[in-house]
């Protein structure tokens, strides 16, 4: 971080000051300080294939694939933030830097495998042959539920699997999956000819055989019972509601864009809902036929891919503020893994995870646009290391969670963020 950077951001901690509390919590000299912010919401955008970082938010000078020199594949550019720059394709983000912050220095010891790396960003822990961990969604959603009774705690727009889910929490702390964006989950909404007279005659009658077979102690079939309840309420008018996207004004749907952005859209309306966590997925593999995991001739159209990230996010950022809902959400680009800076015989880009870059933004941090600092090639890690457990205490903490609790499978303790520490510096003192 250069001078200049350091000052701006010194200012920005002290006109955030007031954003957040501390908490005394057990540590291993006595009591210390917890960190505890006001966010209440989770935008989590995930971009699957892994995103490079030398082509984003931590560019560098100018390489050659055809001369095999490592480097950047595009221009850099200045940012509303003095000192930080990010790739000339993120034209739209660098306007609103000073409301984000790129963690260039998140990393962990898994590249060579996309699933691997995919848990371990979703969970924050290497994958276990004995316990099946929770995704941070899952952690979020256990630790605050919804904001409101009428909407679900976790939203996934994307991908579902065991990797995104509730590990031993149970499904009570799973995702809701959508499909599209235009239109409520298949699986709550009635089928055409249920009138809401036979949709009470339903309940009446499930109810009947629920109060005929008492109560069971059994938690597989609570965390089944509470899920049934739980359609059930929001198969209703009131959260279904939320996926009509043609009511928004025709032009902010145009700037947010396409797929990607309605899906970023109507992220806004969960939040608006009550939904805490909310994750969208972003490889759309057809802009440039490989997605963000730009090995060999994928890499040539990867602006498509930028382009479209920066168009929705900016705009998700500067709606999420008119709203007067930014402080209350926080937004987090993650992805599995980064690129290196050498170019493979193909001319795209590997696999690196000693050092990439994640993002945050809005949720009441004390943002400086960028955090730790790399290499001339985004290669190595220069100041100011930040682990995967790190990154997930620093969202914990924005939300106002105890990131040092345990939690417990069974009866064995699982450290909630496998020991991690908050960023401090993203914090008003």
């Amino acid at each position: 971080m250069s001078n200049s950077t350091r000052r701006q951001f010194l200012a920005s901690s002290a006109a955030a000051a007031g954003a957040v509390s501390l908490a005394p919590i057990a540590t291993a000299n006595g009591v210390g300080e917890r960190l505890q912010g006001k966010a209440e919401h989770v935008i989590s955008i995930w971009l699957g294939g892994g995103m490079g970082q030398i082509d984003t938010f931590d560019p560098k000078a100018k390489g050659d694939p055809k001369a095999k020199k490592a480097g950047g594949y595009y221009d850099v550019i200045d940012t509303a933030v003095e000192g930080v720059q990010v790739c000339e394709h993120l034209s739209e983000t660098a306007k609103v830097m000073d409301r984000v912050t790129a963690v260039r220095t998140v990393n962990h010891d898994v590249i060579d495998e996309h699933a691997a790396a995919t848990n371990r960003m979703h969970t924050g822990r290497a994958i276990s042959g004995t316990v099946t961990y929770p995704s941070l969604g899952s952690l979020v959603a256990h630790e605050r539920g919804p904001v409101n009774e009428d909407a679900p705690p976790y939203v996934l727009i994307g991908y579902p699997n065991v990797t995104r889910g509730p590990g031993f929490l149970g499904s009570k702390h799973g995702y809701l999956y959508l499909t599209e964006t235009g239109r409520a989950p298949a699986g709550l909404s009635r089928p055409d000819g249920i009138s809401n007279d036979r949709q009470t005659r339903r309940e009446q009658f499930l109810a009947t055989l629920k109060n005929s077979r008492g109560q069971s102690k059994i938690s597989k079939f609570l965390d089944y019972e509470s899920a049934i309840e739980q359609s059930m309420k929001l198969s209703g008018p009131d959260f279904t509601r939320v996926f009509q996207l043609d009511g928004e004004p025709d032009d902010l749907r145009n700037r947010y864009g396409g797929e990607f952005g309605q899906r970023c859209l109507l992220s806004r309306r969960l939040v608006e809902s009550g939904v805490r966590f909310i994750e969208v997925s972003h490889n759309l593999n057809f802009l440039n036929g490989a997605g963000w995991d730009v090995h060999n001739s994928g890499i040539v159209n990867q602006h498509k891919l930028i382009q479209e990230l920066d168009t929705a996010v900016s705009t998700l950022i500067m709606d999420l503020e008119a709203k007067k809902l930014l402080d209350k959400t926080l937004i987090v680009i993650t992805s599995e893994f980064g690129r290196p800076p050498e170019f493979d015989s193909g001319g795209g880009r590997g696999h690196q995870g000693s050092a990439f870059s994640c993002v945050l933004a809005g949720g009441g941090l004390a943002h400086c646009g960028a955090y730790g600092e790399t290499d001339e090639l985004s290669k190595k890690i220069v100041s100011n290391p930040v682990g995967v457990p790190d990154f997930f205490a620093t969202i914990c903490a924005a939300l106002g969670i105890d990131y040092s609790k345990n939690l417990y499978a069974g009866d064995r303790p699982v450290p909630l963020t496998d020991q991690g520490q908050p960023i401090r510096e993203l914090f008003a003192s």
